[in-house]
Parts: structure tokens; C-alpha cells; sequence
């Protein structure tokens, strides 16, 4: 079993709780309807999760342990939500029963699982037949940003190294297709959509938020504490990200692959 390397410190919550359909599951919109019974495989703190519930019937969300379980459990309580249920699950041996949900969904999940294959036979089997199985997950590699700055190449560089030592892939979107094959799905549509950040406001959110986050969560400790970078080394990369952040030109692509995959 891989482990997360993000973690769930705030610097990481930052960036995920302004996550919701409209920019991170848009691709799977046609596929939701007002009888839907859908499965957000690792919510994370909930905010597409609760967007999902705004418009089917039923979702349950699961995380590997209750202390990240909470956090969509508290979202969905402060909306005032009732049509939503948790689970503590292992994506690699769900606890459903077979055939149990229409949609299943996991958002930047399969790149930290440790047998993303494993995970997508589990999808597909709690899904009923004809049902879709989804997935989005970025690319590391496919990353691109301007200007170019040394010390962004090396914070790239360690994430990848950090995800793959924890047992995950980081650049999952290119493989989605030939993960969902492998699990047995023939009737596979695979996409792809990115987040572009480039104006002042979005430099300063994204730029922001990285210089906080390499110093401040699991990622950071995990470098620090396997020596594969010094306290300075990361003060350098969080400096970097604040110079590109408040750069005129700055500009930053996160690409993503994407599988609508039929049980």
C-alpha cells in the first residue's frame, strides 16, 4: 500500500478545497442524473464530493482513515447535506458488495495508490453493469511553467522522487488508459483537461501556496528527513515560487488525463 505523500496539512487543504466539478470532474458531468448512486473514492476534504450531491441522488465518500474521512465529513455537515455517507476503505479490496453504485469516481487518487490496476478491478466490481467507472489524475512530468527557474526543476524533480519512494506514480495521466485496460475495461473513453494559471491573482493562490507547502507538509518532512534535501534547499525552491508568483509573465499548465471507463 502506498502512502500519501501530500499529507493533509493546510497548505495542501488550500489547494484542494477549491477543487468541484465545474474545474476538476467535468468531463463526467453527462454521466451524472438525479437517480445516481455514486462512490468518491478518496474525497479528500470534500468539496467536489459535495458538489456531487448537489445533483444525484446518493454519493458515498471514502478515505483511508477517519482523521481524512473528517474533513468531508465536516464539509458536508456545515452545507446541511443528508444525501451523503462515509466509509473508511482500501480502494484495492473495497467493502461493498458487488454491482452497489452507477458512478464511481476517484479524483487524483490512482497516483498514490500502490497497485492503481488493482484499484480500478475494485471500481469496476462495485459498479453496476454498464455503469461508469472515472478517474482524473495529473501528470507530473507534463508540468510546464514560464519563466524558467532552476530551483522549480528541482522541486519537480524531488516531488517525483518522494511519490515514487512512497510507492506511487506521479505522472498518472498519461497511463489512465493503459491502467483501465489492464483492469479488463474495453469500453474506455480517455480525455484530458488542465489548470492554467497565469493571471496575478492565480500566480499569487498557486505560487503562494507551493512556497508554503514545500516547507511546511508531509512532502517537506519526508525530503528532510530522507536526506534527499536540506532545510535550505527548500527555503530556495519556496523562494523561487514567490519570485515566479509575482512575475508579470508568469505562467503554469497542470495537465491531466482522464478515463470514463463503462463496467
Amino acid at each position: 500500500m502506498a502512502s500519501y505523500t501530500h499529507g493533509h496539512h493546510e497548505t495542501v487543504l488550500r489547494s484542494h478545497n477549491v477543487r468541484d466539478i465545474a474545474n476538476s470532474a467535468e468531463y463526467l458531468r453527462p454521466h451524472l442524473g438525479a437517480s445516481t448512486r455514486l462512490l468518491d473514492v478518496g474525497a479528500g476534504p470534500g468539496s467536489i464530493t459535495v458538489d456531487f450531491a448537489g445533483i444525484v441522488a446518493h454519493v458515498t465518500a471514502t478515505e483511508i482513515d477517519e482523521n481524512a474521512l473528517s474533513l468531508s465529513e465536516r464539509l458536508a455537515a456545515d452545507r446541511g447535506l443528508t444525501n451523503l455517507s462515509f466509509s473508511v476503505e482500501d480502494v484495492h479490496a473495497l467493502s461493498f458488495p458487488d454491482e452497489s453504485f452507477d458512478v464511481v469516481h476517484a479524483h487524483q487518487v490512482l497516483q498514490h495508490v500502490g497497485d492503481p490496476v488493482q484499484a480500478l478491478r475494485e471500481m469496476r466490481r462495485v459498479t453496476v453493469p454498464g455503469g461508469v467507472v472515472a478517474a482524473r489524475d495529473a501528470d507530473y512530468a507534463g508540468f510546464v511553467w514560464f519563466p524558467v527557474l532552476p530551483e522549480l526543476d528541482r522541486w519537480l524533480a524531488l516531488y517525483r522522487a518522494a511519490a515514487r519512494a512512497n510507492g506511487g506514480e506521479p505522472d498518472a495521466g498519461r497511463r489512465l488508459l493503459a491502467w483501465a485496460r489492464a483492469a479488463g475495461f474495453t469500453d474506455i473513453s480517455a480525455t484530458a483537461s488542465t489548470w492554467c494559471y497565469a493571471s496575478p491573482e492565480e500566480r499569487a493562490w498557486w505560487g503562494g501556496m507551493w512556497a508554503d507547502r514545500i516547507l511546511e507538509s508531509a512532502l517537506a518532512r519526508q525530503l528532510v528527513d530522507s536526506d534527499m534535501a536540506t532545510p535550505a534547499d527548500l527555503q530556495e525552491i519556496s523562494d523561487a515560487w514567490k519570485r515566479w508568483a509575482d512575475d508579470g509573465d508568469g505562467w503554469y499548465l497542470v495537465p491531466h488525463g482522464e478515463i470514463v471507463a463503462r463496467a
